[in-house]
């Protein structure tokens, strides 16, 4: 609730400031957000500049800076000065709301270990009760001791009986891993997911956006019969309405103000790249699958190099090449090269500590360039040049191959929503991450930090561990009393001990599990 904003000040069209509910406030709407109040919804900032504490989002405790252009999130707080923000999602669609939905939601997403309490209390309720009643019949026929002895004893033993450890601590137990998790920038979406990380035993991961920091840059403009700048020109305009990080790279290049009416028919295809119409020309933008494609179709191939996967540039060094063919002939390419994120290899490693066997590398990109980065990072298992759906099919063949254990996928981008919805534990960059792939995951990294992957694992399997704990602590004592009570040979005090004191007691340790 802390993050939850409770107004905007949205500019009017005459100057002034109106205080609305969050709930009313339109996209292209421009709010103002003054010095310690929270950001009520995602936006660009417009005007201003100011510092903002991100931490209740994604764990961050340094304060961000941000200026002109910035992207900001709701349930943010301003700290510096006064900003002007242009909204770009409704409240409903925006982060703080998203959060908050998750974690409504979270107690939906029963664990295994919650679901067999839950089984056991209907089958171990009706059992005591009746052996209580047996209890008290089987000293009644055999006037061993007066009537009220028994029952005071079948009382006792009753008392004894109550599940309240059970039922409120293993609950417990997962609420603190979630809200543990959430401290560090990591939201489960529910107990059955810490459920199945703590079983993790292989990861599969995209590569653009998840292990490299997919922030693009332009190596090299290689034209073909037409001008650097017409090369650009078309990538640009073809690339305006995509948000995927090759596409912004591209986009830098291009300083001009784009004229949208120029640009129809856009198809993005998923994994190959984009055809559309510019200046009513068609123009087809993306890997050397789609060219040779959409140029064999037509067979009109001006350059060789269309119809060959062999190029003049050294691919494996340079990184990832776009290529371009307009009105159905090759007219050039250009060559983008993605960094590595700083703390990548680092979580590999820390991964393979922690008992993950099996880490596998999953991407559309060229064979070339995935080999490269798996090599720097010692990922062995590299599977590349895959279409969505190639990724699901690798997916399915190793869930088929491993029924004992879970497996999980990281990725960040829309056609990586399919895959997360697959396999047991779909994990999603929230950072960089689109929409679509944050809501197909069950578990969502707000940082971008594969660093937190390992965390969210440790903190699943403390969480579990605990929860078992309060189980067999809970179920031992118990049954120990239980018997003595049956015996005669246990006072009320002590019933009132078995379920009030056990009850506290595995409540206090249900709360280590908020300081993993």
């Amino acid at each position: 609730m802390n993050i939850k904003p409770d107004f905007a000040n949205v500019k009017m069209p005459n100057g002034t400031i109106a205080k609305k509910n969050p709930e009313d406030v339109q996209i292209n709407d421009e709010i103002i957000i003054k010095p310690g109040e929270k950001i009520p919804l995602d936006g660009i900032v417009i005007e201003g500049k100011s510092m903002i504490d991100t931490s209740s989002l994604t764990g961050e405790s340094n304060p961000v800076s941000v200026a002109k252009n910035d992207a900001v999130l709701s349930g943010s707080i301003n700290m510096q000065g006064i900003i002007t923000v242009k909204v770009t999602k409704k409240y409903a669609e925006s982060t703080v709301s998203k959060i908050l939905e998750l974690v409504e939601n979270a107690v939906d997403k029963k664990a295994s270990t919650e679901k067999f309490i839950t089984k056991f209390s209907k089958i171990y309720t009706p059992i005591v009760i009746i052996l209580a009643i047996c209890i008290l019949a089987f000293g009644t026929l055999t006037k061993t001791n007066t009537l009220y002895e028994w029952i005071y004893r079948a009382l006792t033993f009753l008392v004894i009986s109550c599940p309240c450890a059970l039922v409120i601590s293993v609950p417990l137990s997962f609420f603190g891993g979630i809200g543990c998790a959430s401290k560090h920038g990591i939201l489960i979406k529910g107990s059955s997911y810490m459920d199945s990380l703590a079983r993790v035993d292989t990861i599969a991961f995209d590569k653009t956006g998840t292990l490299t920091k997919g922030k693009f840059e332009v190596q090299e403009i290689i034209p073909e019969d037409i001008s650097k700048e017409q090369l650009i020109e078309y990538v640009a305009l073809a690339e305006h309405f995509s948000n995927h990080p090759i596409a912004t790279s591209i986009k830098k290049l291009y300083n001009k103000k784009v004229d949208i009416n120029r640009i129809s028919d856009l198809e993005e295809i998923p994994g190959k790249g984009i055809k559309c119409a510019i200046d009513n020309k068609k123009v087809v933008i993306g890997n050397i699958v789609l060219l040779k494609e959409t140029l064999e179709e037509e067979t009109k191939v001006k350059n060789k190099e269309a119809n060959n996967e062999e190029t003049e540039i050294n691919e494996e060094e340079y990184g990832t090449v776009i290529y371009i063919a307009v009105e159905n002939e090759y007219v050039g390419k250009i060559i983008i090269s993605d960094e590595i994120k700083s703390d990548t290899k680092a979580a590999i490693e820390e991964l393979k500590k922690i008992g993950i066997h099996k880490i596998i590398m999953l991407t559309g990109d060229k064979k070339e360039e995935a080999t490269r980065v798996g090599k720097e990072l010692g990922i062995n298992e590299i599977y590349a040049e895959l279409l969505p759906a190639d990724k699901i099919n690798e997916t399915k063949k190793l869930i088929k191959n491993n029924s004992e254990n879970k497996i999980a996928f990281v990725g960040d981008g829309v056609n990586d929503s399919p895959v997360l919805t697959t396999v047991d534990v779909g994990i999603a960059m929230g950072g960089l991450g689109s929409d679509a792939a944050m809501e197909a995951a069950d578990v969502v990294i707000m940082t971008d930090e594969l660093s937190k992957i390992p965390k969210a694992i440790e903190i699943s399997k403390r969480t579990i561990k605990i929860a078992k704990q309060n189980i067999a602590f809970a179920i031992l004592i118990k049954i120990l009393i239980l018997v003595l009570s049956a015996m005669g040979m246990a006072e009320m005090w002590l019933a009132v001990f078995a379920d009030v004191g056990v009850t506290l007691i595995a409540v206090l340790n249900s709360l280590r599990a908020m300081k993993i």
